[in-house]
């Protein structure tokens, strides 16, 4: 492997080694001096917070109601939904802060792949979906239905 890597290196170097010389118009025979660019100060970015109206709120489908949720809901303060494929935590914990009115504690997420169901005596597909887990501090709670 030692071998593939070497010339590759070289030229490397040797680029980074080499000064970049301006090509200036040849008014005379004599050499002209390499002309040098000027830096430029870029424009400092400044971050601001978004607005109230661009948190998307989008990326939550659907709670995700079964009987473990529900239980896990009354029991742990753990309330699941199902969101979009895109989705990461961040944006579930920003969605689920605009839309409920609470801070999650901690967000979970899980791929559940899709799968091979025989309906009726046909072969059908169920979607893969994407679940969330939220965590809520004690006392915070979340009116789903």
């Amino acid at each position: 492997m030692a071998l593939f890597g070497k010339k590759t290196e070289k030229k490397v170097e040797e680029k980074a080694a080499a000064p970049v010389k301006a090509v200036a118009k040849k008014a005379s025979t004599k050499r002209a001096a390499p002309v040098k660019a000027k830096k430029v100060a870029k424009p400092a970015v400044v971050k601001s917070a978004p607005a109230a109206g661009s948190i998307k709120t989008d990326v939550i489908i659907r709670p995700h109601i079964t009987e473990k949720a529900g239980l896990q809901a009354e029991a742990l303060n753990v309330y699941t939904f199902e969101v979009t494929k895109t989705s990461t935590k961040h944006t579930i914990s920003k969605a689920i802060t605009a839309l409920y009115k609470v801070i999650p504690a901690k967000v979970r997420i899980i791929n559940l792949p899709a799968k091979e169901v025989l309906v009726r005596g046909k072969w059908g597909t169920q979607s893969a979906i994407k679940k969330a887990l939220v965590y809520l501090k004690k006392g915070d709670k979340i009116e789903i239905a």
